[in-house]
């Protein structure tokens, strides 16, 4: 008999045990209409799970749950796969990257993904210690696969499904391209792995998240009691199950429209400004400088002079530019209406860091405020064009002038 799967046809942990199907030629077949919150609350279910959480395998002998477990009971359904490598060491290895895949990969994304979904309190010095300890285990990763096409050997094993299956949240919710450049074997690796046909038959199109979703209130707003329908009432204040978000398959919400696109155009093209800026390469003043004072239009987009409020503290190098580092990242969200030079100043601690921001329109974008912690940390000033001193330094910071005001720069970062 066909092994039975139960969990709803999005889940990227029932995907594991799915493409593994594939490659092992195990007949596995997915319930249909299955319905997280009523399906797996059956009596039938929690008596296989009796936490009630996705997937669950039902098999000859009994069940099988937790996704990783599924998924090497249907690796060994077959015989002598290769899936688990031919030799003592290779399968070592494979269970190593299997648990890497668990541990550091999935859980990181989750830390950082889910508090932003309102499925955990949000809270800004969690998400940092998320960020950097993903971007911790992303570059070992990426160092791994700079010389190795595959986790384990020369051929797909079940770390390659599990790990890709791990990414495949991750780079369909919140890893940017902006964020994952840095990494580039493991981009090469994730978008050669799910472009394999048993991994394509069972994944479909996948497509890289374009920004980092906003926060999501974890309150729902209160309602007010309805005695004819206590179960709606009820059904409404519930907060967001675990299980939610451990599927993910709530439908997606209709985008608002950013109130930026409804303004008036611009004259200036802000890709263009970025072009310019990436591809000159010399004579940076006269080109890359006159070329932005030509384009900015002081009607549609405003120039903020930016510095650190509190630049006493940073007293280390590295966790200054690692909080620089983490304030772009989360301005993410803005790429599209703003860019930036954050500068790092100083040859000796307490270093300085001030930054300059264009941003589209004629103050601070509102959403920009109210998503991204870290603008309360700066005081923020508005640049005076007819100011001729105040229009050199800006183009002071835009070429990362050295020294800058008299001192040396730690270091220079552009958000565009």
């Amino acid at each position: 008999m066909a092994l039975i799967l139960h969990a709803g046809c999005a889940n990227k942990n029932a995907f594991k045990a799915l493409i593994a199907a594939e490659y092992s030629g195990v007949e596995v077949e997915l319930v249909k209409d299955f319905e997280m919150g009523v399906s797996n609350k059956t009596p039938e279910f929690l008596k296989m799970n009796p936490i009630g959480k996705v997937p669950v395998l039902e098999t000859p002998d009994g069940p099988v749950f937790e996704s990783n477990a599924i998924a090497r009971y249907v690796t060994r359904a077959k015989a002598d796969n290769p899936l688990y490598g031919s030799s003592l060491i290779e399968y070592a290895h494979i269970e190593q990257w299997i648990d890497f895949a668990s541990m550091e990969i999935d859980a990181n994304i989750s830390r950082w993904l889910y508090p932003r979904c309102g499925f955990m309190v949000y809270l800004p010095p969690a998400e940092e210690a998320a960020i950097a300890a993903l971007k911790r285990a992303l570059d070992a990763l990426n160092t791994h696969l700079a010389s190795n096409t595959y986790l384990v050997g020369h051929s797909v094993t079940l770390a390659d499904i599990i790990m890709t299956c791990n990414l495949y949240t991750g780079f369909g919710r919140i890893l940017t391209k902006s964020f994952t450049s840095e990494f580039p074997h493991v981009e090469r690796y994730f978008w050669t792995l799910v472009n394999q046909p048993n991994f394509q038959k069972i994944l479909g199109e996948v497509k890289q998240v374009e920004s980092i979703p906003p926060v999501q209130s974890t309150k729902k707003p209160s309602q007010p009691k309805e005695p004819a329908k206590p179960k709606e009432v009820k059904k409404e204040a519930a907060p967001p199950k675990a299980e939610e978000a451990a599927e993910l398959e709530e439908a997606p919400k209709p985008k608002a429209k950013n109130p930026l696109d409804l303004l008036p155009p611009s004259k200036m093209i802000l890709d263009e400004w970025k072009r310019l800026y990436s591809n000159t390469k010399t004579n940076f003043r006269e080109v890359a400088i006159k070329g932005f004072w030509d384009m900015f239009d002081p009607e549609g987009y405003s120039l903020w002079f930016c510095d650190y409020k509190y630049n006493d503290e940073n007293t280390v190098s590295f966790v200054t530019l690692n909080k620089v580092g983490g304030f772009l990242q989360r301005m993410d969200l803005a790429r599209k209406y703003a860019f930036g030079k954050m500068l790092i100043i100083g040859s000796e601690p307490p270093f300085k860091v001030q930054g300059l921001w264009l941003f589209r329109g004629t103050e601070i974008p509102q959403f920009i405020i109210d998503e991204c912690y870290d603008m309360e940390l700066y005081e923020w000033k508005k640049v005076d064009i007819n100011d001729e001193a105040q229009k050199e330094r800006v183009s002071q910071m835009i070429e990362d002038c050295e020294p800058f005001e008299g001192e040396a720069l730690l270091d220079a970062k552009c958000f565009k």
